[in-house]
């Protein structure tokens, strides 16, 4: 079955699911169409869907392309379009941007609890939103109300110090929980509702695993005047809260996994802060380590490939031309080979100028161009299951390369198996992060917050980081494409659609980015 994503907005359909050959994936890129910019790419795309509001403002379109009529002055057209310095921020953990202002229009992506973006000055009309509709940097509307406000005070802004950090590997600081899991204090919890609520007095000392997670966590944060102030946190909407007690929430669901957005030091102790803004104490939990696995760029006319085995030397040719030992090649360290064989094929010539012994080396097997998509310069995303690997081309040439983890089906049957889907396909929604359900971290994990880079294909099935294995080069999930948190940053800063800034997500349905997942 595939991975497991509560909040995505389609599901896996039932039924046999086919591999995809040549002439169906050309037939299915046939029916679906080439990838198209989403709708209001950039402000450029904005004006039919001000027409409403222009006219409601007095601002009279002309029919023959010459000046336009105003009834109002010219700044109420400009007071319509983002860009004089006013903002509105998200106070719901998804606050949709709409292509236009109404309820039923397409939506375009959401922001999370928070975020602050640049909007009109004034509304665009007030259709099913008491609150007006606001056009927001560099597309959309928002509207003004439960899920987001004009008010950049708000308490939800206030206990949200920091968002992600997209673009680095981990966006989010993360951390597993430990048995028994924490607990979710609505305040920094006083040394008295610790012992009340947790039943005991901590250790004295520093364990090793505790300075361990001090050293993978690094220093913690200041105190903001609000987490000073020990007021009780709020909750955004679309945040769970299932039980509330004076101190807590209760306890974290068994194997929980969170992505924080700070740390504090209190009371002695250090204290994480979730995304759905609980405080958990972080001795109650375990650091993620990261991974050092890294895809290759490839800048170079050659062919990936990866070292799968430890140990292994790189050499370089003497003066005489004899290859000698030079260095070593790390284990899954990518490199691009030049085609160049020496000893009868036993060592291949990378373009970083040294020689690696062919046996060690996984490489990479060149995509085919079905759709005669690369001869049109764009881009496409090639994935072995045979051979673990991920491709990723600007036309005709690849650009990146790196190991991934599919399905632990292998090939089998995604419909009776947890094997990766196999055919052609389009990503159609990014998330820079996104809550998973499954059985990725082990038999009973539940509960995985705030995966990294989110690329959904189809269905339920998605490109994304992971943060709870390090088996990359190997079949691991449950029927996602499972990658290094580097390279998942990497492939969601150069697909499409984009995420704007401040965004926390893009849907395109007519499709970005073409994936073509074979065996």
């Amino acid at each position: 079955m595939a991975c497991s994503f509560p909040d995505a907005r389609a599901r896996r359909r039932g039924g046999r699911l086919r591999r995809a050959s040549a002439l169906a994936a050309a037939a299915l890129v046939a029916a679906c169409g080439p990838g198209e910019e989403p709708p209001g790419r950039s402000a450029a795309a904005q004006p039919a869907a001000l027409e409403p509001a222009l006219a409601d403002a007095g601002v009279v379109e002309p029919l023959d392309g010459g000046a336009a009529v105003e009834a109002e002055p010219a700044a109420s057209r400009e007071a319509l379009r983002p860009g004089r310095g006013d903002k509105l921020a998200s106070i719901a953990m998804r606050t949709f941007v709409y292509a236009a202002p109404e309820r039923g229009a397409l939506k375009l992506g959401y922001l999370r609890a928070g975020a602050i973006v640049e909007r009109a000055a004034a509304p665009s009309g007030d259709a099913g939103c008491a609150g007006g509709w606001y056009a927001i940097h560099p597309r959309g509307f928002v509207c003004v109300g439960k899920g987001a406000s004009l008010d950049l005070d708000h308490e939800i802004v206030a206990a949200t110090p920091a968002g992600p950090r997209r673009g680095e590997p981990y966006p989010y600081r993360y951390v597993v929980s430990r048995k028994p899991p924490p607990h979710l204090y609505v305040h920094l919890p006083s040394e008295a509702e610790q012992r009340r609520v947790e039943g005991r007095s901590r250790a004295q000392g520093t364990p090793a695993w505790s300075r361990r997670d001090e050293a993978l966590l690094g220093e913690p944060e200041p105190l903001t005047p609000f987490y000073a102030s020990r007021r009780d946190l709020p909750k955004p909407l679309g945040a769970a809260e299932k039980a509330r007690f004076p101190a807590h929430r209760g306890r974290a669901r068994a194997d929980s996994a969170f992505g924080l957005i700070s740390t504090f030091e209190w009371t002695g102790r250090r204290f994480g802060l979730t995304t759905e803004l609980d405080l958990i104490p972080i001795d109650r939990t375990s650091a993620v380590t990261p991974t050092a696995m890294r895809g290759v760029e490839v800048k170079s006319e050659g062919t990936p490939a990866f070292v799968m085995h430890h140990g292994v030397r790189t050499l370089k040719p003497d003066a005489s031309g004899e290859l000698r030992p030079d260095g070593w090649a790390a284990h899954r360290s990518g490199w691009v080979l030049t085609g160049k064989t020496a000893a009868g094929g036993a060592y291949a010539e990378t373009d970083a100028g040294v020689w690696i012994p062919a046996s060690a080396l996984r490489v990479a097997r060149l995509g085919r161009d079905f759709w005669g998509h690369a001869a049109r310069g764009r881009k496409w995303i090639d994935i072995s299951i045979e051979l673990q690997t991920l491709v990723a081309y600007e036309g005709e040439r690849p650009v990146f390369a790196t190991l991934v983890s599919t399905g632990r089906g292998e090939l089998g049957d995604p419909a009776t198996t947890s094997a990766t889907v196999q055919g052609t396909f389009f990503i159609r929604e990014k998330h820079v992060t996104a809550t998973m359900d499954g059985d990725e971290l082990s038999e009973s994990s539940i509960d995985l917050r705030d995966v990294p880079y989110v690329q959904y294909f189809h269905n339920s099935y998605a490109l994304h980081g992971v943060y709870w294995h390090d088996a990359f080069g190997k079949v691991r999930s449950s029927g996602c494409v499972n990658l290094a948190p580097a390279d998942a940053a990497w492939l969601f800063a150069w697909t499409d659609p984009p995420v704007p800034e401040g965004w926390h997500a893009a849907f395109n349905d007519k499709g970005g980015t073409l994936v073509y997942i074979h065996a």
